[in-house]
């Protein structure tokens, strides 16, 4: 005897529509896609229309009474439904600039290009330096060099977090203006 495997269901990313004759019911309102809503009319109507138009009756609204039903390319209408559940919203997440306590202007330059990049598709932007060595005597210049920093996307952004120290890294967090 095998063991059962837990399956986990998922929803599906469209909802089920009755098309054609799965429509179970003897009256229906009617939208044509040219003439707009024609109003309550027997099902055989409907699926005679739809026919001689070449298209599909769909079921749009199954819980009114009488169900509202639409003619149309049902091949269409659901790749148009599934383009539409894979676009979904975009992961907006926390992108990270890492700069160094000796770093030359025009590499500042280009950590700033890169974080008005960041800034402008709508991710976070955590800027850290870490401090080696002996270089954790100089805190209070890497704290200087990351305000500077910030400083540079004051028209952009909000600061979420300060610049705070943890351990040998200093952080700090910017998010764009809304």
């Amino acid at each position: 005897m095998g063991r059962r495997r837990h399956v986990k269901k998922t929803k599906p990313l469209i909802k089920r529509y009755r098309i054609n004759n799965a429509i179970l019911v003897r009256e229906v309102k009617l939208i044509d896609p040219d003439e707009g809503m024609v109003g309550v009319v027997p099902i055989e109507e409907a699926l005679k229309r739809a026919y001689e138009k070449n298209l599909d009756l769909v079921e749009i609204s199954p819980k009114e009474v009488p169900p509202v039903v639409k003619m149309l390319d049902f091949g269409k209408f659901k790749y148009s439904l599934e383009k539409k559940a894979k676009v979904k919203t975009k992961k907006v997440g926390t992108k990270g600039i890492r700069l160094t306590l000796n770093m030359a202007s025009h590499d500042l330059e280009t950590r700033e290009k890169q974080g008005k990049k960041f800034i402008e598709e709508g991710h976070k932007l955590q800027m850290e330096i870490f401090l080696r060595g002996r270089q954790a005597e100089h805190a209070p210049r890497a704290f200087d060099q990351i305000k500077k920093f910030i400083e540079r996307f004051s028209e952009c952004t909000d600061t979420v977090q300060p610049a705070i120290r943890k351990g040998r890294k200093i952080t700090a967090t910017l998010q764009p203006k809304r």
